[in-house]
């Protein structure tokens, strides 16, 4: 069962390329790379939903990151984004954390939406928004087809 998640960054620096992290380690890459002019930024990715032993529900896949208590998602900024000759080389990690177990109940027997989340994309310093996302408010479902 997949679950799908979208991320809106919310006035990200301008002129800086960000993109989603798929993969870890050495072995990731970049996709869905977007430089902003003005505005706002959406990636979207799907998410497995498995279930355990113990009838807990956890998030897997290529864009999930992290020990299975502590999931979260990287956007890639600057040269981390491929971008070359970017002054920014920065990540900014977005919590995969506050989904009840309901939530993903709910999902894993066909009541499917999409959870999204908007986030700052400029940090206190004038520059792309990094490190853990804080104060981080958490994923809200929406029907699908909404923008």
């Amino acid at each position: 069962m997949s679950l799908t998640f979208r991320i809106v960054l919310k006035n990200p620096t301008e002129g800086v390329e960000f993109g989603l992290q798929k993969g870890s380690g050495n072995k990731y890459e970049t996709v869905q790379k977007q430089k902003v002019l003005k505005g706002d930024l959406h990636f979207e990715f799907m998410a497995d939903i498995k279930k355990g032993k113990s009838g807990d529900y956890s998030l897997q896949g290529p864009f999930v990151q992290g020990p299975p208590l502590d999931r979260f998602v990287y956007i890639d900024i600057g040269t981390y984004a491929g971008q070359a000759g970017s002054p920014w080389s920065r990540r900014l990690k977005i919590p995969l954390t506050g989904i009840s177990q309901e939530l993903l109940e709910e999902v894993f027997n066909g009541q499917a939406r999409i959870l999204e989340t908007k986030v700052p994309g400029t940090g206190k310093d004038g520059g792309p928004n990094c490190a853990t996302v804080k104060p981080f408010e958490g994923w809200h479902q929406i029907e699908k087809g909404s923008k």
